[in-house]
């Protein structure tokens, strides 16, 4: 019986791993198809390996946990070819990004297979033929973009029954015929048609009486004006305010294109993105006067401004150069940044793109960020104590987990510091900068793997691979931890004159390994700090900053750990697993115990945190 039952068992696991490499090579197979059909001149498909499994691993393909593609992001990478109907196979795709291209070829009519898609740009090729009639099959479609392509024929009735789109762009093509109208999508979505010589707006067909006949009497005619007149000034009166509303949404896009919507979740801040004229800002900043700057990074220069209403904002000045069609990805990506609102995100007030210039407007943060409040407290301001470290701690770990868990997609920070973490009027956490690594990358998506961030916080893997993921940011994280228990710089060159480890990480694994706990936390809280607490709090971070990406906790679980759950749990099963790795090792040290656990059968190497 028991054979019978393994047999079985057996079975269902050989079919179930069948199944799962059956569904990922169809994806996989789908991409291949794509890969072999496009001219590559600076392989940016050289990762797309067909022997793999599943492409989860393939530079500009983004999964979901279930190991499904979600999004593509090929812009800007100067391919050329054709696309092909096999696309229409990636079931879970969401984005599909091929603009600024050189694709040549029609739409494939299978896209309108693709019925989670959110996102598809196409624009800047060379596409022919008619926009498919299936795509109006793509009911959750928020951005369609096919400017700048020579499609031809009309547009498709049934891309106005998409209830859900946004932005429709359809300039600069060669389609004719009736432009046709339904609904909200001729009054809500903001549409371009323009340089379409062949288009034809629509006819305005509103009810009005018919003509009196001929052979109607003089009286009757007077009469029959009269009438008509009655109604005709009746029906514009009724017909006003729907005048009134579509011109007011025709013109509304020019000052602002995007409303966040609404949440549930009650930490979630409603607002609304503007887009700034650049004289606007040039004012609120004194012409972004050197005075003016609160910080500089590498994606460029943080100005304090005041706005015409008299509020205080910080305007980032982005650096990089423009490149044809980025203007349009920056937008979507701007958009797309904009719908991560939380209590401890850092929420983007509003934008400014010229040809020259790109800028990112936020609330100014009174209190500025962690890394100045902890080290360059030059205007006599007291240190940051120990009660509001713990709530900087609990609510950048909520902001962050809130970019890898509620974002769709994902949002990776990618430089986690003290520096990015920034504090309002009442201290609380606010996390700055996240998405412009990806606001920088987009005009070079076959780059998008240069490694960003700051020495001292970049996980092992991305250092080594250039590959980021959400375990990167817990890495960063954790570094943050120990800067907040410290005070100390991640990378610290002075540390030297001590015969110290310039890195932070280390420096703090020397120390609990000597066990000294009263050199390890800032001096500037002058003892005022509970031993527990501070305990608990580097647990956290050595469990954050593990070698192995895979062992790292989630920041949901980072949240619950110091909300007071599973954090011992997490920690002894850590000690446990250590000691196997220790004793298969064959390594025999003296007994001591770490600071955290006396009843821990540990050894001193074994307690210097996870490696």
């Amino acid at each position: 019986m028991e054979r019978v039952t393994s047999s079985i068992i057996g079975s269902f696991l050989v079919w179930a791993i069948l199944f799962l490499k059956v569904s990922a090579n169809a994806e996989g197979d789908a991409l291949n198809a794509l890969k072999s059909n496009l001219l590559d001149p600076n392989d940016v498909l050289d990762s797309w390996d067909a022997t793999l499994v599943n492409p989860c691993t393939w530079f500009h393909v983004t999964c979901n946990s279930d190991n499904s593609v979600t999004r593509v992001d090929l812009g800007n990478a100067d391919l050329s070819g054709q696309l092909v109907p096999q696309l229409g196979q990636i079931s879970n795709l969401q984005y599909l990004e091929l603009y600024s291209n050189n694709i040549t070829g029609k739409i494939p009519d299978e896209i309108g297979n693709l019925t989670n898609l959110v996102s598809l740009d196409l624009y800047l090729n060379k596409l022919t033929g008619p926009i498919p009639n299936a795509l109006g099959k793509l009911q959750k479609l928020r951005f369609l973009r096919l400017n700048n392509n020579s499609l031809s024929g009309g547009i498709p009735f049934s891309l106005t029954t998409i209830s859900s789109l946004q932005v429709l762009d359809l300039s600069n093509n060669q389609l004719k015929g009736l432009i046709p109208v339904n609904g909200s999508f001729s009054l809500f979505t903001p549409i371009s048609y323009s340089n379409n010589p062949g288009l034809v707006p629509p006819k305005n067909t509103p009810s009005a009486p018919l003509s009196p006949p001929a052979a109607m009497s003089t009286g009757n005619s007077a009469t029959g004006a009269i009438a008509g007149g009655v109604a005709a000034g009746a029906a514009l009166l009724f017909a006003a305010p729907a005048i009134a509303l579509a011109y007011w949404r025709r013109r509304k896009p020019q000052d602002h294109f995007f409303d966040v919507p609404a949440e549930e979740d009650p930490e979630v801040h409603l607002g609304q993105l503007k887009r700034f004229s650049l004289r606007e800002l040039q004012v609120a900043t004194d012409n972004f006067s050197n005075k003016d700057i609160l910080g500089r990074g590498g994606f460029g220069k943080v100005y304090k401004g005041r706005l015409a209403d008299g509020s205080l904002v910080a305007v980032k000045r982005l650096k990089e150069e423009r490149t044809q069609g980025g203007e349009l990805q920056f937008q979507t990506e701007v958009e797309m940044i904009s719908m991560a609102v939380h209590r401890n995100l850092l929420r983007l007030c509003g934008f400014c793109m010229t040809p020259t210039e790109r800028l990112l407007v936020y609330p100014f943060m009174a209190n500025g960020s962690v890394a100045s409040c902890l080290r360059d407290r030059f205007d006599g301001r007291p240190p940051l104590d120990w009660p509001i470290r713990k709530r900087i701690a609990l609510g950048s770990a909520r902001g962050l987990a809130y970019l890898h868990e509620h974002c769709d997609p994902k949002i990776i920070h990618r430089d986690v510091k003290a520096a990015n973490i920034l504090l309002d009027e009442q201290f609380e956490a606010v996390v700055g900068d996240f998405g412009l690594a990806r606001l920088m990358d987009f005009k070079d998506t076959h780059v998008t793997t240069a490694v960003r961030g700051t020495v001292g916080h970049i996980a092992p893997e991305y250092l080594s691979t250039g590959k980021s993921s959400e375990k990167t940011d817990v890495f960063g994280y954790g570094v943050m931890l120990l800067e907040l228990i410290t005070g100390q710089r991640a990378f610290d060159l002075a540390r030297l004159a001590n015969d110290d480890d310039v890195m932070l990480l280390d420096w703090v694994k020397g120390l609990l390994k000597d066990k000294k706990l009263e050199t390890l936390v800032d001096a500037d809280l002058q003892g005022n700090y509970d031993d527990d607490e501070v305990e608990q709090l580097i647990q956290v971070a050595l469990l954050c900053t593990q070698g192995s990406p895979t062992e790292r906790p989630k920041l949901s679980e980072v949240v619950r750990m110091l909300e007071g759950d599973g954090l011992a749990e997490k920690w002894e099963q850590w000690q446990k697993e250590e000691t196997v790795r220790q004793d298969f090792n064959h390594l025999h040290y003296s007994n001591a115990n770490w600071i955290v656990d006396s009843t821990s059968d540990m050894q001193p190497d074994e307690l210097s945190g996870p490696r």
